[in-house]
């Protein structure tokens, strides 16, 4: 089949184009999954404006990986009158080829974090999101959001750091321009008197 445009291209029709053609297997986004599970605390407080505080103290390894699946409730796992601690399973790290940048910064701080993004439910603060690249942290922070930084779990330290290894890439640095003396702006020789 053939369509003409203008009477004058004609353009063959029939096959995939490129934009909708199947992606290669080495052109598709690549991300990797690690289960996890997030420990969240509520602390009591004795002042007048606040009578609790919220926070994400851990982050551990999901044994129950299926719990997203099997829709797993919360589990109280301490509760005294100053302290509750509520275990959220069935949450993931992702890795995404585009965050590498952020990643390379976590791993190469002097304190590595799992920044975890929440919001308060009915009963008790839930953990929604986990993100283990710097930029990805930032901007859930600077969209006003409840996000803590817990320390890294030390068996994610090599995966992470594999993953930077395979994927990021610095860029490189950019040739610096100096405003030379020709320049009669407001860089230059520039005189009023002239």
């Amino acid at each position: 089949m053939q369509i003409r445009y203008l009477d004058s291209v004609a353009v063959e029709s029939g096959g995939l184009l490129a934009q909708n053609a199947p992606m290669l297997e080495s052109e598709t986004i690549e991300s990797q999954r690690w289960p996890a599970a997030v420990i969240m605390q509520r602390t009591a407080l004795n002042n007048r404006w606040a009578s609790e505080k919220w926070e994400a103290s851990s982050v551990l390894p999901d044994l129950n990986s299926t719990a997203l699946e099997l829709g797993a409730a919360p589990r109280v796992i301490l509760e005294t009158p100053e302290i509750l601690q509520v275990l959220f399973s069935g949450l993931q790290i992702r890795l995404q080829r585009d965050e590498a940048e952020g990643y390379y910064m976590n791993i190469t701080s002097p304190q590595p974090k799992v920044f975890v993004l929440w919001r308060m439910g009915e009963t008790w603060a839930e953990p929604h999101f986990l993100s283990v690249s710097y930029n990805e942290g930032a901007r859930w922070l600077d969209s006003s959001e409840m996000v803590d930084g817990v320390p890294l779990p030390m068996e994610l330290v090599p995966w992470l750091a594999s993953y930077c290894a395979d994927h990021y890439r610095p860029e490189p640095p950019k040739k610096k321009k100096y405003a030379s003396s020709k320049d009669k702006g407001r860089m230059g020789n520039w005189r009023p008197d002239k």
